[in-house]
C-alpha cells in the first residue's frame, strides 16, 4: 500500500509551545545565564512546587533523575529490595539497577491499570515473612491516570515503607483532589519532549521535606562540599536542569491546564467515535480522580476482530503513529528472573500488553486529525462489525 502524498504526519504526542518560551529564553542569554542554575530555574521549581502543593522542588535534567536521586535519599543500597510497578517505561526501574538493587515487579489492576493493592499487600507480607522488607515501592501512575493512592498508602505506611510517586506522565492529574506525585515521600515529573508539558528534557523532584530536596540538589550537582576550592567528599551527579531549559517550562507550566483540557477532549471525540465499536474498550478513569489523558489508550477484545499490531501497522502506513501499550517490565529481557506478583489468576499487565494501544493524542491536534485517524482505524474494521452487538 502507497502512503499518500502530502499528508502532514500525525505523531502519538507531538511538543506544543505556548509562544512565550522565547521571552524566557531570551533572558536568559540577554543575560548569560545559559549554565545550570539561574531565575528561571528558581522560577520553575516554584512553579511546579505551588502547582503540586508540595513545599519544594528541585529541577533535575531528566524524571530518571529525579527517581534515583529519590532512590539515593531513602538509602536505597546494593542488595536491598525496591518494588516497582510492571506496566511501565523501563526508566522507572533503571534506577533500582544503578544503586546495585533488585527490582520486584508488581501487577497492575483493571480499575485504573496501575499497581494492584492486592498484589502490593501479598508481596509486602512475603517480604515482611522473609525479613527483607523493600527500601521503597515506586507507584507509576500510567498514561496519566492516578493508581489507587488510598489503598497503596496504606500499605505502604502499614509495613513502614516509603512510596515513590512516577508520576512522570501525570502532571496536571489528580487524586481525590490533590496533584498527581504529591501524595508519596517523592514525587517524580518528567518534561520529555513527548510529555504534557515540556522543556525537550527535563525532570521535578517534588516533596514535603524540603532538607531532603536540599539534599539532593547537592548531589545533583557533583555533591560539591561548601568549599572556596573544589572539594567532594561523597559522589554526586550531573543532574540539574539549565536555566534555558526551565525558561521553556515557565512557559509551559502557564498553558498546562489548557494542555490537559486539549488531550481529555481529545480522548472523548475518540471515545465517542470508537467506543461504540465491539471490542474497543477505553482505559478507565477512577472515580475521584483527573486524568490528563496524557495518551488516549484503549484495548482491543475478541469481537474487534483486529489485533493492536495490525491496527498500528495500518496507521503508520497512513503516516499516523501509535504505539503499543508498555511492555511489562518482568517480561523485559533486561529483568529475566526478577520477581513478579501478579494480581490474580491471570496478569493483568501482560493482558493489557497483548490487547493494548495507545492514539496520538497530542494537545495541538485538530479535529482533522483526529478524523484521519478514526477513519483509518474503522477502515481496518468489516462494515457488519460497526457497532456493538452486530
Amino acid at each position: 500500500m502507497s502512503k499518500p502524498i502530502g499528508r502532514r504526519r500525525i505523531f502519538l504526542s507531538s511538543p506544543h509551545m505556548s509562544g512565550k518560551e522565547s521571552l524566557y529564553i531570551s533572558e536568559a542569554f540577554a543575560t548569560n545565564m545559559i549554565a545550570p542554575l539561574g531565575p528561571n530555574v528558581d522560577a520553575f521549581e516554584r512553579q511546579v512546587a505551588d502547582y503540586a502543593g508540595a513545599a519544594d522542588a528541585a529541577a533535575v535534567s531528566s524524571g530518571t533523575a529525579a527517581i534515583h536521586l529519590s532512590l539515593r535519599l531513602l538509602d536505597v543500597r546494593e542488595g536491598d529490595r525496591v518494588f516497582c510497578s510492571s506496566l511501565t517505561f523501563v526508566a522507572s526501574a533503571n534506577p533500582i539497577l544503578y544503586e546495585g538493587a533488585e527490582p520486584v515487579f508488581i501487577d497492575s489492576e483493571p480499575e485504573t491499570w496501575n499497581m494492584s493493592p492486592i498484589a502490593l499487600e501479598r508481596a509486602l507480607e512475603d517480604a515482611r515473612r522473609s525479613n527483607r522488607l523493600p527500601k521503597a515501592v515506586i507507584v507509576v501512575h500510567l498514561f496519566g491516570q492516578s493508581a489507587k493512592m488510598e489503598e497503596l498508602l496504606e500499605l505502604c505506611d502499614a509495613y513502614g515503607v516509603p512510596l515513590i510517586e512516577d508520576a512522570a506522565e501525570s502532571l496536571g492529574s489528580s487524586y481525590k483532589g490533590k496533584a498527581s506525585g504529591s501524595l508519596g515521600r517523592f514525587g517524580v515529573y518528567s518534561f520529555n519532549g513527548n510529555k504534557i508539558i515540556t522543556t525537550s528534557g527535563g525532570g521535578m523532584l517534588v516533596a514535603n521535606d524540603t532538607e531532603a530536596l536540599k539534599r539532593a540538589r547537592f548531589l545533583a550537582t557533583q555533591a560539591r562540599d561548601p568549599a572556596p576550592h573544589y572539594q567532594h567528599s561523597r559522589m554526586g551527579f550531573n543532574y540539574r536542569m539549565s536555566n534555558v531549559l526551565a525558561g521553556i517550562g515557565r512557559a509551559q507550566m502557564e498553558v498546562l491546564e489548557d494542555r490537559v483540557s486539549a488531550r481529555r477532549a481529545v480522548f472523548e471525540r475518540y471515545r465517542a467515535e470508537l467506543g461504540r465499536l465491539p471490542g474497543f474498550e477505553f482505559m478507565p478513569e477512577l472515580e475521584g480522580t483527573r486524568s490528563n489523558r496524557w495518551l488516549t489508550a484503549l484495548t482491543l477484545g475478541e469481537e474487534a476482530v483486529v489485533s493492536p499490531s495490525s491496527l498500528i501497522y495500518a496507521l503508520a502506513e497512513e503516516d499516523i503513529e501509535a504505539r503499543p501499550v508498555w511492555k511489562p517490565l518482568h517480561l523485559q529481557p533486561l529483568f529475566y528472573g526478577a520477581r513478579y506478583y501478579p494480581h490474580g489468576e491471570e496478569s493483568v499487565s501482560e493482558r493489557l500488553f497483548r490487547t493494548g494501544l495507545c492514539l496520538p493524542s497530542g494537545s495541538n491536534m485538530t479535529p482533522e486529525d483526529q478524523q484521519r485517524v478514526v477513519e483509518c482505524v474503522t477502515r481496518c474494521l468489516p462494515a457488519e462489525r460497526m457497532t456493538k452487538g452486530a
